[in-house]
């Protein structure tokens, strides 16, 4: 279970203009959610360590034990971006209901076959991955309610607060689970975290999110999968996210896969010592979420990013030469306030680069890479660590996230953030009678007139325009100069249908309109730039019964 979004902001009541960190939980559905999810979270983290201490035992192979870390993060690669687009075009509500519904089911099914005695690791991977299904298909859509139940400026603070309630399970559950462990087996523990969507079942049950209407049909799954690709492409703030993210996820991996191993034959610790381990990672990301805002206010998002990227590194390090279990819990406790530093600052960079017509999609994207590069990354440690040995898989590790911080330095996350909502300034295009919705393809053109010393400066603006045509949806674009005119420039860009034109006109932003005005300043004249909407026309058959070359469709 990830950490919930929530509701319609509009379900609650407005927020202070300076908001303080724990105001996002004066929202009704977005505490109840915080704090189901808090529970849901904790049965989660049982789970993960009863399934990874079973497999101990069922195959000292580190690779195995790596890939149940693999099972439980591959789904969210392989599905990501097709929940997102779900996400994005159905009722969340009934759609989270529907999973988290699948979820309890799956859960419900490992507990009975861990009481029959049926697992081995082959069966134990199967169950693993169907509940890393459920979460694939439930992430996107939990991250991007987020800024739909909180005003703007209580995004940040929002966020936050749902790394914290990760956190806070992720410091009960693992110490929980290696005390249900030691006390009574693996079947309590997978038996408990079925119970634990009781309260998320029961919160999405109250929950009524106002319906989104608007004039336009909702999008279909390919066009909407293709729509998040576009946007994520043509969206450098987002792909700098994207860079950093699997520079240090693909590495870090290795501690998160490792530690099971790490601490049975490395350090000869029983189940409770594995989830003290895991308990104080959650420990250290908690604490290190209490002091994100003051190091935010000091630091640049890419400096704090580096800096706790390294500081993990050397946390990986030291567990892989640790020789003494207190030595580890040191280095754990440090290591997770290293990662909720780079977690929580690149959930909050990918968060703000996204409007909310696309949110589940690019968010989907974020997730797919970190989930991708922890399945891989897992993978390939427990590969390394079977073949040299853990501590030297744990040394490699550190020496690559190091490597990253270096490799990916030139993608830098933006400091200020644009305003993404809509702008609606588009007027209604000018139509003789209203096309079909399917109608298309559209090309649209916009007609400048530059004076030709200012041509250069004029093509700069326009490459940004560029940018953000492509993303919203323009299957393709250019700028022509008059032959005949040096001072007449056109824009043409080409839109699959009008339908998609006109969704265009919803998703125009604020942040959009600031790059149209820079291009259109360079427009001489008092009268705006002109814009013209051409409808493709289907050419009658040849008289051989072959269309005429060049025929549009």
């Amino acid at each position: 279970m990830t950490s919930p979004g929530g509701a319609e902001a509009a379900a609650n009541p407005p927020g202070p203009s300076r908001p303080s960190g724990p105001s996002p939980l004066r929202r009704p559905v977005f505490r109840a959610l915080w704090a189901a999810t808090i529970v849901s979270n904790v049965g989660t983290w049982m789970n993960d360590v009863a399934a990874a201490w079973v497999m101990t035992s069922l195959t000292p192979d580190p690779m195995m034990v790596a890939l149940v870390q693999a099972a439980t993060t591959a789904p969210m690669f392989l599905l990501a971006l097709p929940a997102g687009a779900l996400a994005d075009i159905v009722d969340r509500r009934r759609y989270l209901l529907a999973v988290q519904a699948a979820a309890m089911a799956a859960a419900a099914a490992l507990a009975a076959a861990a009481y029959l005695g049926a697992l081995t690791p082959a069966v134990l991977l199967l169950f693993v991955f169907s509940l890393g299904v459920t979460a694939a298909l439930t992430a996107p859509a939990w991250q991007a309610t987020t800024p739909e139940l909180v005003p703007r400026e209580e995004l940040g603070a929002a966020v936050a607060l749902n790394s914290a309630a990760v956190n806070v399970s992720r410091s009960i559950g693992p110490a929980l689970g290696g005390a249900v462990l030691a006390a009574a087996g693996a079947v309590p523990a997978f038996a408990l975290n079925a119970l634990s969507f009781v309260g998320v079942l029961g919160v999405l049950s109250w929950w009524r999110r106002p319906p989104r209407e608007g004039p336009l049909p909702a999008e279909r799954f390919v066009g909407a999968l293709g729509a998040g690709l576009r946007y994520v492409r043509g969206s450098p703030p987002l792909r700098a996210v994207l860079v950093r993210a699997g520079g240090f996820f693909l590495f870090a991996s290795a501690t998160m896969a490792l530690l099971p191993v790490l601490a049975r034959v490395e350090l000869g610790q029983g189940p409770g010592g594995y989830g003290t381990l895991l308990a104080l990672l959650g420990l250290g990301a908690l604490g290190g979420a209490g002091f994100l805002p003051r190091l935010r206010g000091c630091l640049p998002a890419d400096t704090l990013v580096a800096a706790a990227s390294l500081v993990f590194a050397a946390c990986t390090l030291a567990l892989g030469l640790a020789g003494s279990f207190p030595a580890a819990c040191g280095a754990a406790l440090v290591a997770g306030a290293a990662w909720i530093a780079v977690l929580s600052s690149l959930n909050v960079a990918a968060q703000r680069a996204v409007p909310h017509w696309v949110r589940a999609r690019a968010l989907s994207v974020y997730l797919a890479v970190f989930f991708g590069s922890m399945a891989a990354g897992s993978a390939l440690w427990g590969a390394v660590a079977s073949r040299f040995g853990t501590p030297e898989a744990l040394a490699a590790a550190a020496a690559g996230l190091a490597g990253g911080v270096l490799a990916t330095r030139g993608f830098r996350l933006a400091e200020e953030e644009p305003d993404l909502s809509p702008s609606g300034h588009w007027g209604e295009p000018a139509v003789a009678g209203e096309p079909g919705w399917e109608r298309g393809p559209v090309l649209v053109t916009t007609e400048y007139r530059v004076a030709p010393e200012r041509a250069a400066e004029f093509a700069r603006a326009m490459a940004e325009l560029r940018r953000m045509r492509r993303r919203e949806g323009a299957l393709s674009w250019s700028l022509v100069q008059d032959a005949a005119d040096p001072s007449r420039f056109v824009e043409l860009f080409l839109v699959d249908s009008w339908l998609g034109h006109l969704r265009q006109h919803e998703r125009v932003t604020v942040a959009d309109r600031a790059v149209q005005e820079r291009a259109a300043a360079f427009h001489l004249g008092g009268e705006p730039p002109a814009v013209s909407h051409f409808l493709a026309v289907s050419l009658p058959r040849g008289a051989e019964g072959a269309e005429p070359k060049g025929a549009l469709r």
